[in-house]
């Protein structure tokens, strides 16, 4: 976003990382302020936007942070639980509840949230419930706000195969141990098994479909969800 002239405020508990992509950005000749955010916390979640206001009118928001455990329902710890639906569920709600106000107020009214789900919202693998309840839940978000928008604000979803993040790569030892395979048979079989493409998306190419969403391109991207899945759900 900032590569294509938008300043970015950059929310994530993650300094060093947040250091990471300002540099980036400014290579790119774009500007990012990084803000560290804590998403389980409400005053932390009301002090980004509002610091993010003073950068300009908000017209943006993309709810892409996420976690994973990999674990059984009998066997999922609810303070994980927990954790993952208020940093993957709780958070896109509240911050969209705040950034509304910002978008209807600036100029034209007109602005987009996109949420980061997954194919994981529209199938269930074992052994992921949490990350599925939550990646269906910002669907129904995704829904709610096109609903409530009257086409000026809109919502979009992008949902995604593995991706090459620490989040899908750091999960390969725990599906082997689960699944009782190894950690190849798990990028082979389980990550890239249904998908007729046999490669994990680079982050820039998923970066990509949000930008797309935000432009004037997406223009009739009301509710909708970019399935982007190498033919994962569609094909059999």
């Amino acid at each position: 976003m900032a590569a294509n002239g938008i300043s970015v405020a950059a929310l994530d508990i993650d300094e060093n990382g947040g250091k990471e992509t300002v540099t980036m950005a400014k290579k790119l000749g774009g500007n990012v302020q990084f803000i560290k955010t804590d998403f389980t916390n409400d005053a932390h979640i009301e002090n980004c936007v509002k610091q993010s206001a003073k950068m300009g009118s908000i017209k943006f928001l993309a709810n892409i942070a996420g976690l994973q455990h990999i674990d059984s329902v009998e066997n999922f710890p609810m303070q994980k639980y927990d954790l993952m639906l208020s940093i993957m569920l709780r958070a896109p709600f509240y911050l969209s509840k705040l950034v509304i106000p910002h978008i209807k107020k600036s100029k034209n009214g007109v602005g987009a949230i996109g949420n980061m789900a997954s194919i994981h919202a529209h199938i269930c693998t074992m052994n992921k419930p949490v990350y599925n309840i939550t990646k269906f839940g910002l669907r129904g978000l995704t829904q709610s706000i096109a609903a409530e928008g009257e086409g000026k604000i809109r919502s979009f979803s992008v949902s995604t195969g593995f991706i090459k993040t620490p989040l899908a790569l750091k999960q390969i030892p725990a599906q082997a141990a689960q699944r009782g395979i190894t950690e190849e048979e798990v990028v082979v079989n389980v990550m890239l098994g249904k998908s007729r493409v046999k490669e994990m998306m680079n982050p820039v190419e998923v970066a990509n479909l949000f930008v797309f969403g935000f432009s004037k391109h997406g223009k009739y991207l009301v509710g909708n969800d970019l399935l982007f899945d190498g033919g994962v759900v569609k094909t059999y």
